[in-house]
């Protein structure tokens, strides 16, 4: 990896490298081509998962890798800049593991002059790491082993005598080997999903603390100074005004409206109590401040406060983002806004993603209205659609991995294992991940990109049908070829064309280390304008999609080298089963178009059709055919 050219720009060329069980660290220093190459986040995690560790890998063993990676626009002074990724094999899905966080975490490792920390072996006790420009020790952290996140992070910055220390970390959940927890960054920005929370704890890593006093270098610094203010300046004038008014919680009314807002675990797609957990309406009650990452105008998450009644909720903890809401709300039947902003300060305070806990919670209410589960496998709660206190408990019992909530805190999938009783067909997993709060009956796409995720289901690399229904949408993707808008229940060969195209583009700016929705406010030219003037790189919107396609490839050999097939690539049949009532009634995917379109998603991205592993030809054309050699002799 090194001997090339040196790294100039973008990033700082120092990987650290951290083995808990011998307390030995190493410093990699890649040339420019490797992150030209790789670019950052799931890049750099691929590559080292692919290269360093072997197959069959325990996820909770110590030979498992914890991989926390910036981009090469993490930490540059422009807005979107405040992001970076997480990444292991996972304990929840078997297979690539991957989660990003936004914040300050990433941009503070880049000033601490590191572009990404690789952690391997299992500290014999509790452990943290403390980066600091260019330094790092490994601490005891026996005193703050069993404190919620906010309580650590108080300790931790007291301990190190600096209150601008950025710190992500585990909570109670992941210390307990949780399956669905989290990784927090700033204690209310989760690196959520996929487990990595449980791959921390599994190596007594309690938190990686770091403080930085330098810079990122950037080629270009006028140019990137007049894009930034062109932002600022712009973004008022788009729907990003409307996500600093409302956050992402104004998608609560977007879904509603158009049939398609998870409600009763996927049963239904309209919410008769939907207008109760807006964003406006957490605006107008219990909305305390708007809050930044990194370098970010926008503002536009939620930091909430309850001080009356049964739920109180301290600002510390941020507040609940659309995902949240349709997780905890929605989806449960809750129309309490105060429970909601309650169930995301304990998912948060123990470490626990949303997503997944409240879709397992879902599970178990639609299971226990059917009879399959009872109050006796329950511990005595009554798990009804609706009920916002039972929905908290629960929320508390899985942070705490006690009484019924130890079993939910392994996810809907493990759970309706161990219970049966035809409780599994109400599971809603793709790869034994939970399914976000985006219905593929009103995106029919999404659902086949929630099929082949690498990860398991993930709104944040798939493909958005809605966006690309009208003219403003289908001109982010003209400068690729794609001319006119699409219907958003079109399964056809263009629309599969599009959903390839879109998924590599939402994994580069992932790998960037960019907010994707400040992406969304940039034109794709505007953002090669970007990285051209942070990296120096003479680049085109074809180097970088097909360095999101790289990434995006790296991800499914892991999985292919760890045995998964055509068969993990599928959605639970309930997306097959028409809605009931609301605007899209009657909407469902059609079983015979689904699998067409997956079987041609297969061919336009170079991947065997039956073991859906990358072929050797896509990996030389994408540049790392070493990743075929590897899969070869595997038998892969």
């Amino acid at each position: 990896m090194a001997g090339g050219v040196p790294v100039q720009y973008a990033f700082t060329g120092r990987i650290l490298k951290v083995d808990l069980s011998t307390g030995r660290t190493a410093i990699d220093q890649p040339d420019s081509l490797f992150y030209r190459t790789y670019m950052g986040g799931w890049g750099i995690i691929g590559h080292y998962l692919l290269r360093e560790t072997q197959p069959g890998v325990d996820p909770l063993g110590p030979d498992n890798l914890l991989v926390f990676a910036t981009g090469a626009l993490t930490g540059a002074p422009i807005a979107g800049s405040g992001r970076s990724a997480v990444g292991a094999r996972s304990p929840l899905t078997g297979g690539f593991g991957a989660a990003e966080a936004g914040g300050w975490f990433g941009a503070e490792l880049k000033a601490a002059g590191f572009d990404a920390v690789v952690i391997a072996g299992r500290a014999p006790e509790p452990v943290y790491l403390w980066i600091r420009d260019g330094t790092v020790e490994i601490r005891p952290a026996h005193h703050l082993w069993g404190l919620t996140t906010a309580e650590a992070q108080q300790a931790l910055r007291q301990e190190l005598g600096d209150q601008r220390v950025r710190v992500a970390q585990i909570g109670p959940a992941g210390e307990r080997l949780a399956r669905i927890a989290a990784i927090m960054h700033d204690v209310n920005r989760a690196a959520g999903r996929c487990g990595l929370g449980a791959v921390m704890g599994a190596k007594n890593l309690k938190a990686v603390a770091v403080r930085g006093t330098g810079k990122v270098a950037v080629a270009d610094p006028e140019g990137l100074r007049n894009l930034a203010h062109w932002f600022t300046g712009h973004f008022p004038e788009t729907w990003g005004a409307d996500l600093h008014d409302k956050g992402t919680a104004s998608g609560v009314n977007a879904h509603q409206l158009s049939g398609g807002l998870p409600t009763h675990n996927f049963r239904d797609g309209v919410f008769a109590g939907w207008e109760a957990i807006t964003g406006q309406r957490m605006r107008d009650t219990i909305l305390k401040e708007r809050d930044s990452c990194f370098a970010c105008p926008v503002r536009c998450k939620r930091v909430v406060e309850v001080t009356e009644g049964p739920y109180r909720v301290h600002p510390v903890y941020g507040g609940p983002e659309y995902e949240t809401i349709g997780a905890l709300g929605s989806s449960c039947g809750i129309d309490d806004l105060a429970a909601i902003a309650k169930g995301n300060e304990l998912c948060n305070a123990y470490g626990l993603d949303t997503i997944s806990c409240g879709v397992t919670i879902a599970w178990a209410m639609e299971c226990f209205e059917r009879g399959l589960l009872t109050a006796a496998d329950t511990g005595g709660l009554a798990l009804h659609f609706g009920d916002a206190a039972a929905m908290v408990q629960m929320v508390e019992l899985m942070g705490r991995r006690e009484g019924f909530g130890r079993l939910l805190s392994e996810g809907a999938y493990r759970a309706a294992q161990a219970i049966g009783r035809g409780s599994e067909v109400f599971v809603m997993h793709a790869k034994k991940q939970e399914i976000p709060m985006h219905e593929p009956r009103i995106k029919y796409a999404l659902g086949l990109g929630y099929a082949v995720s690498p990860t398991g289901a993930d709104h944040n690399h798939s493909f958005h049908d809605s966006d690309y229904t009208y003219e403003e949408g289908i001109a982010q993707v003209r400068p690729f070829g794609i001319l006119e808008p699409l219907p958003f229940n079109d399964m056809g060969p263009a629309k599969v064309r599009l959903a390839c195209l879109e998924i590599h583009w939402s994994t580069l700016v992932n790998a960037l280390g960019f907010c994707g929705f400040v992406s969304m406010l940039f034109d794709r030219p505007h953002l090669a304008e970007v990285v051209r003037a942070v990296a120096g790189w003479d680049t085109s919107l074809y180097e970088l999609l097909k360095a999101g396609e790289r990434a995006y490839t790296l991800a499914r050999a892991l999985n292919a080298r760890e045995g998964f097939t055509a068969k993990d690539d599928h959605i639970p049949q309930r997306f097959f089963e028409p809605f009931r009532e609301g605007p899209s009634a009657g909407n469902a995917l059609d079983p015979e178009a689904f699998e067409q379109a997956r079987r041609l998603l297969y061919q336009m991205m170079g991947w065997d059709e039956h073991a859906a592993a990358p072929t050797p030809w896509k990996l030389h054309e994408l540049g790392i055919g070493w990743v075929a050699q590897e899969l070869a002799r595997l038998g892969r």
